[in-house]
């Protein structure tokens, strides 16, 4: 987690920030405060520079909701994921949304594509609504983005990491230890030259610990990471294939190769049946996720399964309760499958 602050938030949830408190660290008056963040009403340059400086500084999001709906409570629950087109996020929001439903909330959501900066943007904009929690993927945010979600008061819950400490509950499994154990699997079949792909490490986090915690158990094992093809855009079934493709013709010696997700991992059997070469025997392939088109593929695909649905509703759960805050890690299951 990215934070100008020191400390975690660790169960203490401050109380709502208000534009009194916003008031107080700039100097002004609570009605300078509201001209400035409403736009409306006359105010010094020098007033409203210092207003908006500490709001920025608070991390406060002015309340976008009127009146008597603001005093009664939003019965909104935000979430903030990186995609939907990728059916990761999409398995995540079917296990939230009827929870939710169930307990008289509705969800919303916002898609950041994996963007630290949009990010920041949309959890702003989700919170000037005054949703009752927050649900959102990872556990790294830019410092603002921590400052808004400790201001807010509400539940927050971050999910799919368990890497990194978290500002109130976080749901998910060791993206670290899902590398691990891949590598592991991949040493214990004898598989000597492994290559890797996998899309841009930068933008994804979680996938940039997987990589991290497979070269380092590889290390650990003697062996090493042979070659990698680390391709520019986001995974597909087509960057996988197209991956794999480049891979090979660079290092056609490797015998084994991870992938950074099933997608790819599917994209590179597609290449393997297209130009005959035979997996496992002449080169295993190793996914992550354990997506349904993986397991039903004519070669069932050996992956690291994650509990994505659960995920949801244990957040969806949790971010309505007054359950502690916490790290609630629901594990990861090796599939052997027949690719390695």
């Amino acid at each position: 987690m990215n934070s100008d602050d020191d400390g975690l938030w660790a169960g203490d949830r401050q109380q709502p920030l208000t534009i009194s408190d916003v008031a107080k660290a700039a100097g002004v008056g609570e009605s300078t405060v509201s001209r400035v963040l409403r736009g409306k009403g006359s105010v010094s340059d020098e007033a409203r520079e210092r207003v908006l400086a500490a709001a920025k500084h608070l991390g406060y999001v002015p309340n976008r909701i009127a009146g008597t709906l603001a005093s009664a409570g939003s019965k909104l629950v935000a979430l903030v994921i990186p995609s939907v087109t990728n059916i990761v996020f999409a398995d995540v929001l079917s296990g939230a949304a009827p929870i939710l439903n169930g307990l008289g909330h509705q969800a919303v959501f916002a898609v950041t594509d994996y963007d630290q900066e949009l990010e920041e943007e949309l959890i702003e904009s989700m919170l000037a609504w005054r949703p009752s929690g927050l649900i959102v993927a990872g556990v790294e945010h830019s410092g603002r983005s921590v400052s808004m979600m400790r201001g807010a008061g509400i539940r927050i819950a971050e999910i799919l990491d368990t890497d990194s400490p978290g500002l109130d509950i976080v749901v998910g499994y060791s993206n670290l230890e899902a590398g691990r154990m891949s590598a592991r699997f991949l040493a214990s079949r004898g598989r000597r030259k492994i290559g890797y792909v996998g899309h841009d490490l930068q933008r994804d986090r979680r996938a940039a610990k997987r990589h991290e915690g497979f070269c380092q158990t590889l290390l650990g094992l003697g062996l090493h990471l042979a070659d990698a093809e680390i391709l520019p855009s986001l995974s597909s079934i087509e960057l996988g294939r197209d991956g794999l493709a480049a891979l090979l013709d660079r290092s056609p010696d490797l015998d084994a190769v991870y992938f950074a997700n099933d997608d790819l991992a599917i994209g590179g059997l597609f290449h393997c049946m297209a130009h005959g070469i035979a997996v496992p025997e002449r080169l295993a392939l190793m996914g992550y996720n354990g997506l349904d088109v993986a397991r039903l593929a004519p070669r069932p695909l050996s992956t690291i399964r994650t509990p994505r649905r659960l995920i949801g509703e244990m957040a969806a759960k949790l971010v309505c309760s007054r359950e502690p805050s916490g790290v609630y890690d629901v594990g990861l299951e090796l599939i052997e499958g027949a690719t390695v």
